[in-house]
């Protein structure tokens, strides 16, 4: 019986892979230009997919012969497919809330458009709420080259309260915004932050960080709220135009204003109700100066990394999960770029408060990621972590910096040294100008330093920053890194620091995935591969440069299943319900605005 049993087992395990081989595609994309972005850079006509992953590549002929009667067959028409992009850091779960109130000029190439599109938009907006332009421009994109004006800001809104964000630097409230939240001429300015005055002492309408952005973030959390049937609508919203610019994964970097566990009911309730067309790992992100700790402290006895709705590992969900802690760790080590002002000087107590934090999240094996635009600032972070590794020994453990745009490289070894990582966005290509403007042209040249990075070879992902400050669009950042050219076309950036269109991509797929150790099963188009890509619009890899930034995705599939369809593949993926309420801009304009 013994023998008998150990034959038939044996006869079972060398049949695996016949059934392997056997197994039919729940889904076939053929007559396509895959870029599989493997360690070969090969390109396949064709791939089936099963249980959400990659089963097989190669030619047309031979992946048709996978399908069966239940398969969907998408026919791509010769389009380029990519993997799907993996944006290391921006601001989903905050940015979804609110999405459906905000009038978006990413993309609009006149100030002209802007304001019209701004008159139209508080024409609809009904008593009681706002018009809100919330990041995502800046005035180098416009043909005029210049910023709106309070007096045209003023005749487009009238009496509909207005709040319009331009990047770090600063916002503007209309005359109807400034009266709703009652600032007047003896309503005093915020730390580190200026109500602009006139000659009589009354303000402006202007709001200036100076440098800190808490007076613009502060200011835009008394806007009025969706409901939360809305908010549900609204990430909904998000997720869908995330996957129209091809968007598979973002991590969320937590934010301002984005308390948790409050803040979080939305995206937890469509992950349990499998409802989520984004990967979601996210990080904790502390709100308040001087309890930083005790956040930290309470969090780590209330989750556990890794930990959320998708903790059953059904194959229909996607991951939504807590990745660590940051990118905010104590309010004292904030420095927000504005490069409009100077440099901000950190506290003298940054240094006690971070090494509590740190020491903290260490000692219990936390990730964690740390905002830092200034090289001055992480020479002061790497000195608390190098002092703490000595210690308690970082020992492997996930972490890395965010933005770092003007990091040298004395600095970038140490990071090497302690195993960590950088994530870098496309904030020059909004700023670039600025920049140059207070640190000159050979500064920028080498911000940020990627030959370096890779020379050293530090993990490194892209990601957006968006949405209130750079726009969530990542072929902006596609752009800035094959061009090094800012929006307004200004090539600022050195040849070294410039990559060919394979390499940024690679930045935006695996580099992102690599930040946090998870690059084995994603970041190319391969076999047992996840199944998350998109069919472009345009041949990225050939197009002229400034055609890049019009590429969006024509079909998106995240795990596996169809979540974003338009034009001759529509039919594959249901429609996207309307936006709520009714005078959303989203119903009007969309996100992005194409050229």
């Amino acid at each position: 019986m013994k023998l008998s049993f150990k034959i038939a087992a044996f006869l079972l395990i060398i049949s695996l892979p016949i059934f392997g081989q056997n197994k039919k595609a729940t889904l076939i994309v053929h007559h396509a230009v895959i870029h599989t972005l493997d360690n070969k850079n090969t390109i396949v006509e064709a791939m089936a997919v099963a249980d959400g992953k990659i089963l097989k590549t190669g030619k047309n002929s031979e992946i048709l012969k996978l399908k069966d009667k239940k398969t969907t067959v998408i026919d791509a028409q010769g389009k380029t497919i990519i993997p799907g992009i993996f944006d290391s850091h921006m601001h989903i779960i905050r940015g979804g809330r609110f999405y459906n109130t905000e009038l978006r000029w990413d993309g609009v190439r006149s100030l002209k458009r802007a304001l019209t599109m701004l008159k139209e938009q508080a024409q609809r907006t009904p008593k009681g709420q706002w018009v809100r332009v919330v990041g995502g421009w800046n005035a180098y994109q416009f043909e005029e080259k210049r910023l709106p004006t309070l007096a045209e800001i003023n005749a487009a809104t009238g009496d509909v309260p207005a709040f319009i964000l331009h990047l770090y630097g600063h916002a503007y409230l209309n005359k109807a915004g400034l009266a709703t939240l009652k600032i007047d001429a003896n309503t005093p300015n915020p730390n580190a932050g200026l109500i602009e005055k006139d000659p009589n002492g009354n303000p402006t309408g202007l709001l200036v960080a100076e440098p800190n952005a808490f007076i613009l973030y502060s200011t835009l959390a008394k806007l009025p709220e969706l409901t939360q049937e809305e908010k549900f609508n609204s990430t909904k919203q998000f997720m869908t135009e995330m996957n129209r610019l091809g968007v598979t994964a973002i991590m969320d970097a937590g934010g301002g204003f984005q308390n948790f566990p409050d803040d979080y009911g939305v995206t937890n309730g469509l992950c349990k109700d499998s409802d989520l067309t984004v990967r979601m790992p996210y990080y904790l992100f502390a709100q308040k100066a001087g309890t930083e700790l005790n956040d930290y402290t309470k969090w780590m006895q209330t989750v556990e990394i890794g930990e959320g709705c998708d903790d059953d590992h059904h194959s229909d969900k996607v991951e939504y999960h807590v990745q660590g802690a940051g990118e905010n760790l104590v309010m004292s080590a904030g420095d927000f770029e504005n490069f409009d002002k100077p440099r901000p000087e950190l506290s003298p107590a940054m240094e006690g408060q971070l090494t509590e934090v740190l020491s903290l999240l260490v000692k219990n094996r936390w990730p964690f990621r740390i905002h830092a635009t200034y090289n001055e600032s992480i020479t002061r972070f790497l000195n608390v972590i190098e002092d703490i590794n000595k210690e308690t020994p970082l020992n492997g453990l996930l972490w890395f910096f965010d933005h770092a745009e003007t990091v040298s490289t004395e600095n970038l070894k140490r990071i090497k040294a302690l195993n960590g990582g950088i994530a870098i966005q496309h904030r020059m290509a909004y700023q670039g100008e600025s920049f140059i403007k207070r640190y000159g042209k050979t500064a920028a040249a080498s911000t940020v330093p990627l030959k370096k990075i890779f020379e050293l070879g530090i993990k490194v992902g892209m990601g957006t920053d968006g949405t209130r400050v750079a726009s969530y669009n990542p072929w902006v950042g596609l752009y800035w890194l094959t061009t090094g050219k800012t929006l307004g076309g200004l090539k600022y950036m050195n040849d070294e620091n410039i990559l060919d269109r394979t390499k940024a991509l690679q930045l935006f797929t695996y580099g992102s995935a690599q930040l946090i150790n998870i690059e084995k099963d994603r970041g190319m188009l391969t076999t047992d591969k996840l199944a998350d890509f998109a069919i472009l619009s345009d041949d990225y890899f050939n197009v002229p440069e400034e055609k890049i930034l019009n590429i969006e995705s024509k079909l998106t599939v995240v795990n596996g299943k169809v979540v974003y369809a338009a034009n001759d593949f529509r039919t594959f993926a249901n429609p996207t319900p309307k936006a709520i309420p009714d005078w959303s801009p989203v119903n009007y304009f969309g996100g992005y605005q194409k050229n």
